[in-house]
């Protein structure tokens, strides 16, 4: 491979680690709800240069290993396992990229990453658990929340997981109070 081929197959590899992450409802969920602390963003967009590079340095990686690397990042740095299912289809999206990228197939890379960006749009995450340490527990033993996100994602939670700017919407939701359901929940309804 040329060097500037080199260059823009590392950098359509990129754009679609990019792509898969920012299209995975789990991520979206742990940075759009703060499980990364403070820092969730910055931690996203880390998470898609450490998967890129995990990838990059080890290149005959089983699907199993690819898995595993996400997985724990996520879990370690957002405090959230992975349990709706989507964690294999991720882990296959990046291993096929990456087989693209080491054929220096920039065709292949541009349209699955174009194919994962339309297809964001759709998405509906569901069953997502989220271990999260509680502070009244004197046993320091982690409790488990279920959450359940139905309405269908816009791709909004996780601008800038890779620095990709999205448009601003001028009509930002507003909260009413009627919203504000028991237990401080809030109803967060699309504008149509």
């Amino acid at each position: 491979i040329m060097a500037g081929a080199a260059e823009d197959a590392r950098a359509l590899f990129r754009a679609g680690v990019c792509a898969a992450l920012e299209a995975w409802p789990a991520l979206q969920i742990a940075v759009e709800n703060g499980f990364g602390g403070v820092h969730s963003q910055e931690k996203a967009k880390w998470l898609g240069r450490a998967v890129e590079d995990y990838l990059t340095r080890n290149a005959d990686l089983e699907l199993d290993e690819v898995e595993d690397f996400p997985g724990e990042l996520l879990t370690n740095e957002f405090d959230t396992i992975v349990e709706d299912g989507s964690l294999p289809q991720v882990s296959q999206q990046l291993q096929t990229m990456f087989h693209h990228f080491q054929r220096g197939d920039g065709a292949a890379l541009r349209e699955m990453a174009s194919h994962i960006t339309q297809r964001k749009r759709k998405v509906t995450a569901t069953a997502l658990k989220t271990a999260r340490e509680t502070d009244e527990d004197e046993d320091d033993v982690d409790s488990v929340e279920d959450m359940e996100v139905t309405a269908p994602n816009d791709g909004a939670a996780t601008d800038g997981v890779c620095s990709q700017p999205e448009p601003s919407d001028p009509d930002a939701q507003t909260i009413k109070e009627e919203d504000i359901v028991e237990d401080g929940w809030t109803i967060v309804w699309r504008k149509k």
